[in-house]
């Protein structure tokens, strides 16, 4: 790669627990020693930060939604063309950037999905949303921007609706997938997982489905709730919602409250993971959650949906299964499929197999090899 190259990220909003933001952190610490002078344009950043990156804030008045995203665009774009940065990579609808990361999939694609779930009135009014519309319009305006020279996927599921639906060719599209770290995420022995379910007061035998994600009607608590409700297994809940009563009340309902735990947004997830026996996240539409790489780091079967860019690395019946996010009766079959001693079981082996590549190193080669080609475009 050349001399000192100055590239600039672009994300909104920067919360630690983001599956975009680790995406980005752990990027940044693997690109952090390659001649690159690192630079991040966002409304707020919280937690630690790394002395070498330098941050633009960009956080101009916001009245609504829209003036939210206008407001961030136009801001952002006006600091990156000041400073003039050699690459521009924004994980923000902005048309403008160098390259784009998809990490939020396509709108347009979600919407249909969430539709799925909602009164047909209510459906139309999505569609129909000036907030929602202007996303769209913000997105096919970035794609068709002249500027635009790379974009890059988490999945193979988002690039297939990419090149669909804003019609972009296959050279402009680069599949990244993000990256684990395997000295973060391992799998604990049979004493430290029976210390780690006393705590939560699960029975060292019973079997344990651990859900990892905040916005739960997204990513599919209801659905989740539904199918542990017919088996016998327990279901460990970590992330936040606002509506989180809601789906506490759906627990009661169905008998199975005793068997759920709310345990909220935790910094250290690997704990939770360690004392499951699989994932469960029958969500309504992810590009690729960063959770299903921990929990196969984890050694972890994974349950998911169709709609979820992570089915890519499941072979249903070996490493885990995947369904139809709303086919509960298939959740449920599988939850009952998955082996209560996971640890003895080869879909431990499978699981970690199939993520062993995916490291942060590998992840920072692959990038560093993307600038070099959007430099030479």
């Amino acid at each position: 790669m050349m001399e000192s190259v100055r590239l600039a990220i672009v994300r909104q909003k920067y919360r630690p627990d983001g599956g975009a933001e680790r995406f980005i952190s752990r990027a940044l610490e693997a690109l952090d020693n390659e001649n690159l002078e690192l630079n991040v344009i966002t409304r707020s950043w919280q937690g630690s930060m790394n002395p070498n990156w330098h941050v633009h804030l960009a956080n101009p008045f916001k009245w609504g939604r829209i003036s939210r995203e206008k407001g961030f665009a136009n801001a952002a774009r006006e600091i990156w063309q000041k400073e003039g940065f050699d690459i521009v990579q924004s994980h923000e609808r902005i048309a403008g950037c160098d390259v784009y990361r998809a990490g939020d999939g396509v709108h347009q694609r979600w919407l249909q999905q969430r539709a799925r779930i909602l009164p047909s009135w209510k459906s139309k009014l999505l569609f129909a949303s000036r907030y929602h519309r202007y996303v769209m319009d913000a997105e096919k305006k970035m794609y068709s921007a002249p500027e635009l020279k790379k974009v890059i996927c988490n999945s193979q599921m988002v690039k297939q609706e990419v090149m669909e639906d804003f019609d972009l060719s296959e050279e402009k599209i680069a599949v990244i997938y993000n990256a684990i770290d395997p000295s973060q995420f391992f799998l604990a022995g049979e004493e430290e997982r029976i210390a780690l379910r006393q705590k939560y007061s699960i029975p060292a035998q019973a079997k344990c489905f651990v859900y990892v994600g905040s916005g739960f009607e997204r990513k599919g608590l209801k659905a989740a709730i539904e199918a542990i409700s017919m088996t016998e297994a327990y279901l460990v809940v970590i992330g936040q919602d606002k509506e989180e009563a809601k789906y506490k009340q759906l627990a009661s309902a169905l008998g199975c409250h005793e068997r759920i735990r709310f345990l909220g947004v935790q910094k250290k997830t690997l704990p939770f993971y360690q004392m499951a026996d699989g994932l469960l996240l029958p969500t309504l539409y992810d590009p690729f959650p960063n959770v299903i790489l921990e929990a196969m780091a984890c050694g972890l079967p994974v349950i998911t949906s169709k709609t979820c860019g992570g089915a890519e690395f499941i072979v249903s019946g070996k490493n885990g299964f995947v369904c139809d996010a709303l086919d509960i009766q298939a959740l449920a079959e599988s939850i009952s499929l998955v082996p209560a001693d996971h640890l003895t079981s080869r879909i431990s082996v499978l699981s970690k197999e199939k993520i062993a590549n995916y490291t942060p190193a590998y992840l920072s080669q692959q990038l560093t090899e993307l600038y070099s080609k959007v430099l030479s475009l």
